[in-house]
């Protein structure tokens, strides 16, 4: 189990961990032993998820999210296997507290009169001195 919050927990069977060789420090064991953990966790269809985080987690932009809705999470930070283990199972974690934090909803405001003023003054300025380089104007030699 995978405690996310005291509500929230994720059961080891929708969790699938595959290990493979790593790209960062080990020395010459880093050609020989999978140290890496690649976690997979399908977002999609887990039934532990409550259906507003899904729907929220699944929304996010993020690149670890596949197109059928599988977060994976790729740990090569330390040589161990156990290490590297614990940190990708700590960043899905992470997404997932991140998750659960609903956003505000945005208020709709208008423009104050000043800023509508200062944006029009500037666009103003803006196409004099675009008038300003107007061919015809040069002095041709």
């Amino acid at each position: 189990m995978l405690r996310i919050s005291p509500q929230l927990a994720i059961p080891e069977e929708e969790l699938v961990e595959r290990f493979v060789r790593a790209a960062g420090p080990g020395g010459q064991n880093v050609n020989k032993v999978a140290t890496a953990v690649e976690l997979r966790f399908d977002v999609a269809n887990s039934a532990a998820l409550p259906e507003t985080l899904r729907l929220r987690l699944l929304a996010r932009r993020d690149r670890r999210l596949s197109d059928k809705g599988v977060l994976v999470i790729s740990a090569q930070r330390f040589r161990t296997r156990e290490r590297n283990r614990e940190d990708a199972r700590e960043r899905l974690a992470g997404v997932l507290r991140a998750a659960l934090v609903v956003p505000n909803k945005r208020i709709a405001t208008r423009p104050t009169k000043g800023s509508q003023e200062r944006r029009l003054a500037s666009k103003r300025e803006r196409a004099q001195v675009k008038r300003q380089r107007d061919a015809r104007t040069w002095d041709r030699d």
